[in-house]
């Protein structure tokens, strides 16, 4: 009889559990951390093509030493910031993490601005191939983010409706960091990489 009762009452918990948004939350915060991986995936393949690119501009542009160190420094700067899934849960190092990557992405919009004085470096084969790998990423930076921000839009309202807010305060779900609607619009136009209709075309 004990069993009985004990199986009766697990079993109203696992329904009362369910039916109050527990299965949701644990779906969307896992859809949250699959699309931050990809994220994170897609800066890393940015970031490993910057010591290449700088490298084959530093060839034709030596005097552009600014620029060049700029580029380095945001990239140290993005190196520098521990990525892990505790940032997920912390708004202040989210927005460090994306101050960090928005910086990167302003100077490489600078070193790549700073190609158009240098017709030589613009014909070379390898900062065409660079230039069309860069401009891939940017496009797949965009499409990761955007998978991120409606992951987290999903997990949030669930997190704040009722009654899931309910059951979400139970186990200890929080609302996360989200993207910046100012960074949302600057995801939206990648750095112009295009320097010629002669230039590879976007693999």
């Amino acid at each position: 009889m004990r069993r009985l009762i004990q199986i009766v009452l697990l079993s109203g918990v696992l329904l009362m559990l369910s039916g109050c948004g527990y299965n949701t939350l644990q779906e969307t915060d896992e859809s949250i951390k699959s699309s931050w991986a990809d994220v994170l995936n897609q800066y890393q393949r940015r970031a490993d093509l910057i010591p290449n690119l700088v490298n084959v501009v530093k060839g034709y542009a030596k005097h552009e030493k600014d620029v060049l160190t700029q580029v380095t420094e945001a990239r140290a700067r993005v190196g520098s910031i521990q990525a892990t899934p505790a940032l997920l849960n912390d708004p202040q190092a989210f927005a460090r993490f994306q101050a960090a990557q928005g910086n990167m992405g302003s100077a490489l919009s600078r070193l790549l601005l700073v190609a158009e004085n240098y017709p030589k470096l613009k014909a070379d084969a390898n900062f065409r191939d660079l230039q069309a790998q860069l401009e891939g990423t940017e496009n797949r930076i965009t499409v990761a983010r955007n998978r991120y921000i409606k992951a987290v839009e999903r997990y949030n309202v669930t997190v704040r409706s009722f009654p899931s807010n309910l059951t979400a305060m139970m186990f200890g779900f929080k609302v996360k960091p989200q993207f910046t609607v100012e960074n949302e619009k600057e995801i939206s136009t990648p750095p112009k990489v295009d320097f010629g209709t002669d230039a590879p075309k976007k693999k």
